[in-house]
């Protein structure tokens, strides 16, 4: 099954099934062939394929720079993640 939704660093997504502290939130924590991902109650990271990812998210939450969510305790700015400088 091919979901077509879109979602980028700093987003908050919602899994099929939650995590052993019972939290269905996570915030997209890395983006590329590998997503990394915290939960929300906890604060546990892990890491998935997008392929395992595609398939066990639900839906996207929260956008990142979304005016809305700059209220949420948890909004973090997305000039405000640190990102390493390649050059």
């Amino acid at each position: 099954m091919n979901k077509n939704f879109s979602f980028d660093l700093a987003d908050t997504v919602e899994m099929k099934k939650p995590h052993a502290c019972q939290t269905n939130n996570w915030e997209v924590m890395r983006v590329g062939a590998d997503i990394r991902l915290k939960c929300m109650g906890c604060g546990h990271v892990v890491m998935m394929s997008r392929g395992d990812f595609t398939k066990r998210a639900k839906k996207v939450l929260t956008k990142a720079n979304d005016p809305v969510n700059r209220k949420l305790a948890h909004y973090v700015a997305k000039e405000e993640i640190a990102r390493p400088n390649f050059k």
